[in-house]
């Protein structure tokens, strides 16, 4: 009996021992792993310097691109994931995951047309598509001409250039253009990744902004955030209601107030094509991704996504993101609490 009773014991140490392991919480000095959409990176890495300052917690935020940040959260891989792409409610399901929104941002159409000067380029979504489906092939193109009467275009092929990798940035631009153009929905759709008709490739937010900048008459989507860090010449875009829009902080803003955010499809939404007068079309909110059963890791990344809603919005400003809602950042709140992590 006696033996037993010892082996009783063993069996019950080794469990408390294991599960002591798993749900270790994560002390200062030590490292969140993320991996994910190059879109938020200028502001997540600021965060976590800041963060760090604070808590001494260091959060080591890699952006390989949203399909990169799906991937490694479904294996497991990294502490959270992160993707422009919204998962749709029965993905997150599926793979047992819990998603919540981070910020919100632009996708803006940066071009190299050193003809312009300081004069800004009009497209619209029929002109994009056409663009990348081949369709529009020069400068001096009829439809681009009567969306810019005052320019003299060049009679200059255009490069279009996409992300290679598989990103969120490009499942945002590409659902604009299912939205606007019936031939582009039926020929190539939308997803982090597609196959486009013509152009280059390349690799994240940083790749598109550097091969636009160093090649003429080329143009490309990337964040709003790499596009003026990188000094870049931006079109404005006509939108919804018909009016032409410059991309801003105020244009992302009024798309997202459409949008609606509702935890019980763990906040599955889009933003392109909204309908607001001042509304910039190409809109989107990023994504944290969560492993369901990494209870004690979670409330760690919940921690440094609640002080980023805390103190991080001047940061996210500054960066040209838009913050959440108050209203948002509560339900979000809410969210965590029914998984017990907040």
């Amino acid at each position: 009996m006696k033996g037993i009773l010892f082996l009783f014991l063993i069996f019950l140490g080794i469990l408390v021992s294991c599960k002591g392991k798993e749900e270790k919480s994560i002390p200062a000095g030590k490292t969140l792993n993320g991996a994910g959409a190059t879109f938020p990176y200028p502001l997540y890495s600021t965060w976590a310097g800041a963060y760090y300052k604070e808590t001494g917690i260091k959060v080591n935020y890699q952006s390989i691109g949203s399909g990169g940040g799906i991937r490694q959260i479904a294996e497991r891989t990294v502490d959270f994931g992160a993707s422009d792409m919204a998962l749709k409610p029965e993905e997150v399901e599926e793979k047992k995951l819990l998603q919540f929104p981070a910020v919100v941002g632009g996708v803006v159409v940066a071009v190299n047309l050193p003809e312009t000067g300081e004069k800004k380029l009009v497209l619209d979504g029929e002109a994009l598509c056409k663009i990348y489906l081949g369709e529009i092939k020069s400068w001096s193109d009829a439809k681009l001409k009567a969306l810019n009467p005052d320019f003299n275009l060049p009679d200059k092929p255009i490069t279009p250039v996409y992300r290679s990798d598989g990103s969120g940035t490009t499942a945002i631009f590409t659902h604009y253009l299912s939205d606007v153009c019936k031939n582009w929905a039926k020929e190539v759709g939308y997803g982090t990744s597609v196959s486009f008709k013509t152009g280059l490739g390349a690799k994240g937010n940083e790749g598109v902004a550097n091969y636009v900048k160093r090649t003429p008459y080329s143009l490309g989507y990337v964040e709003y955030a790499y596009a003026v860090q990188n000094k870049m010449q931006v079109a404005d875009m006509k939108n919804a209601k018909g009016k032409v829009v410059s991309p801003s902080v105020e244009a992302f803003k009024e798309a997202a107030s459409s949008a609606e955010l509702n935890p019980e499809k763990h906040f599955y939404a889009w933003m392109t094509n909204a309908p607001g007068e001042r509304a910039w079309p190409i809109a989107g909110a990023t994504y944290i991704l969560l492993a369901r059963e990494k209870v004690e890791t979670n409330k760690e990344v919940v921690k440094f996504f609640d002080w980023a809603y805390k103190k991080g919005d001047n940061v996210a400003l500054q960066l040209h993101y838009v913050p959440l809602p108050e209203e948002v950042k509560e339900k979000i709140r809410n969210y965590w609490k029914s998984q017990g992590l907040y």
